[in-house]
């Protein structure tokens, strides 16, 4: 997101906060002095509705620069804590002495308010993204064509055992990743970014690409012709049918590429994982293998097709299972 974007954020969020603040602060000034008439006069409602449009422009600011600034999954676990506590705090402690209160001061806290209404939506979104799904969007072409540019997919957080959010500890046990499976991982180099491959190497096991060909274990991998896919600079691209583990899956060849013809060995708690786009993709033979606790989780399912870039969409690709 661009520098400029996160400026103007930050500008709006501040400006409509002081306005939020600045009627709250007249309406408790206006009470005070005995002016409760004034303030449920006409004037007074519409000045105190735009102060509580511009709290929620506040609001919404705030909360996209804190999931800039902390990353999606830390805001939720931040933002689901805060004000569960908040709630938690008020209900124990100060909504007893609202209620002996006079009648001007019983009324609930704008932030008591805001985290009850909150932290259950909060609270249910960090459960379901951290350990049953979580969705990821497809950027670009190097899984082709079992994914394409704009899938929209959803992603099995449990199934190779449940993690904790953040710190990512390990704290259930799952299926052990098989040759085949489609994952979504932490990018080794820069653990920020997801990628997604596909699981060619178990620990142990001997990789080699050579001749467009892949083999395992010095084992070539069954592969047939399907036909032509398109051109790419000029160079032929076919489109074959891999079968990996017993399981069939597409791939593309573009000849005419070239790529070094080494022989990987996968260390012990490690994955080595390649594109379907074979020839154009960034993937294990280039930056090496990938730690079991960098996986995310295990591709299944794809709920939308929007190619934001270039305007298009594939309805027909929705709810297509991923092999």
């Amino acid at each position: 997101m661009s520098s400029s974007f996160i400026f103007m954020l930050a500008v709006v969020g501040l400006a409509t906060g002081l306005i939020w603040l600045a009627e709250l602060l007249l309406r408790r000034y206006s009470v005070q002095q005995g002016g409760a008439a004034e303030a449920g006069g006409a004037t007074s409602g519409m000045r105190y509705q735009l102060a509580q449009y511009a709290g929620f422009i506040a609001v919404v600011c705030a909360v996209i620069l804190m999931i800039i600034w902390l990353g999606l999954e830390l805001f939720l676990v931040v933002a689901t804590f805060a004000t569960g506590i908040t709630w938690l705090l008020d209900t124990v402690f100060l909504r007893r002495g609202r209620r002996e209160a006079k009648p001007v001061a019983r009324s609930e806290p704008i932030m008591v308010e805001y985290a009850r209404s909150f932290f259950p939506v909060l609270l249910v979104v960090l459960l379901l993204r951290s350990f049953v799904v979580e969705p990821f969007r497809i950027p670009s072409g190097s899984m082709m064509p079992t994914l394409l540019v704009g899938d929209f997919i959803l992603v099995n957080k449990f199934h190779y055992g449940l993690r904790l959010p953040v710190i990512n500890t390990q704290i259930t046990e799952g299926e052990a990743p098989a040759r085949g499976d489609v994952v979504v991982f932490r990018y080794p180099e820069n653990p920020e970014v997801n990628y997604i491959k596909r699981i060619i190497g178990l620990p142990g096991d001997r990789v080699e690409y050579r001749g467009k060909v892949l083999y395992i274990n010095g084992e070539a991998q069954p592969q047939t012709m399907l036909g032509l896919y398109g051109l790419h600079g000029g160079n032929a691209i076919s489109l074959k049918e891999e079968t990996l583990n017993g399981v069939s899956h597409q791939i593309l060849i573009e000849h005419g590429r070239i790529f070094d013809d080494d022989v990987y060995t996968v260390p012990e708690g490690h994955y080595f994982v390649m594109g379907d786009n074979r020839d154009n993709s960034n993937d294990s033979r280039r930056w090496g293998s990938v730690p079991a606790d960098h996986l995310v989780g295990k591709a299944f399912f794809i709920w939308l097709n929007w190619d934001f870039a270039n305007g298009q969409r594939d309805f027909s690709r929705i709810g297509n299972t991923i092999n």
